[in-house]
């Protein structure tokens, strides 16, 4: 796999002389294994007025990130929506591909700081300005798997829990389709013990490789209308995963619990698929966090 960025590209809380918000765009690399050093990652930012905010302007800093990386990104990544089509243009005419997605933990992480710890220290920072910088995703309803990709009916699933020690290990397990993240990037403890949901299907491979396809964000349990766990993908589409049945107590219990481990473990978690409890391989392996941008 290539080189993957992370984009954002919109207004800061930071007024210029003429009280019009500071434009910046922030990138950093997409770090893909758990063995990568937080520290190794290549990031970028440039600030830019209010009245150049342009797909021009955004290619030009694309590519001065290009030129100072001395690489260019297989794709470049980016959650926020409304700045679709901008960021869009501006990738594909750095002839590189833009992809919607939830899957910019790195890069929502070092937005989080600037927010903390930068911003705030800029001549011309604003605290109103800073408080409507939010992101809302749309909830929409989550739609059944694809039959292509749907296993029989003795296809089973499991809540399991792993050390985050056994995950700092993932680069030497044998797996099919996956990607993880150094768990240091979020200042997870090797005791810590992380939530997932595995996954025995008859259709392992065809399941891992249609996921691989898509933009992995986070798993969640949800109870209502019906106990369903509904997988994220890039930055609106939703899939139902898992079906629970109202009446398996059991079952709905271990589903809170999940949910309950996310949230005390910063809301990392990890979905894998195998094709059977007795393998030791794993045709998908993914970690994810959901994150509140």
């Amino acid at each position: 796999m290539g080189t993957i960025w992370e984009l954002d590209f919109y207004s800061r809380p930071i007024l210029d002389e003429n009280q019009k918000k500071l434009w910046e765009v922030v990138i950093c690399e997409t770090p893909l294994t758990v063995d990568r050093s937080p520290d190794t990652l290549f990031k970028y930012s440039q600030f830019c007025s209010s009245q150049t905010v342009n797909s021009v302007w955004l290619r030009e800093a694309i590519e001065s990130a290009i030129a100072q990386a001395g690489e260019t990104p297989q794709k470049i990544r980016f959650f926020r929506r409304q700045m679709n089509n901008m960021i869009t243009k501006a990738c594909e005419d750095a002839g590189i591909a833009a992809v919607p997605s939830r899957r910019t933990y790195t890069l929502t992480h070092w937005l989080a700081e600037r927010d903390q710890q930068f911003y705030p220290t800029q001549p011309g920072y604003s605290v109103e300005a800073a408080q409507t910088s939010s992101v809302a995703y749309p909830e929409l309803n989550a739609i059944p798997l694809p039959d292509a990709v749907r296993g029989d009916k003795a296809d089973k699933w499991a809540f399991v829990t792993l050390e985050a020690s056994a995950l700092e290990e993932m680069n030497e397990w044998e797996i099919g389709f996956g990607e993880g993240f150094p768990l240091s990037l979020l200042g997870v403890t090797s005791e810590q013990r992380i939530p997932g949901l595995i996954i025995f299907s008859d259709r392992a491979l065809p399941l891992a490789a249609w996921m691989s396809g898509l933009e992995l964000g986070f798993l969640k349990f949800e109870e209502n209308p019906r106990p369903i766990v509904r997988l994220e993908t890039g930055t609106s589409d939703s899939w139902i995963l898992v079906n629970i049945s109202p009446k398996d107590a059991p079952t709905l219990a271990e589903a809170q619990g999940f949910e309950t481990a996310k949230q005390n473990g910063q809301q990392v978690h990890f979905l894998a698929i195998q094709s059977s409890p007795d393998t030791e391989s794993f045709a998908g392996f993914w970690l994810l966090k959901e994150d509140c941008v």
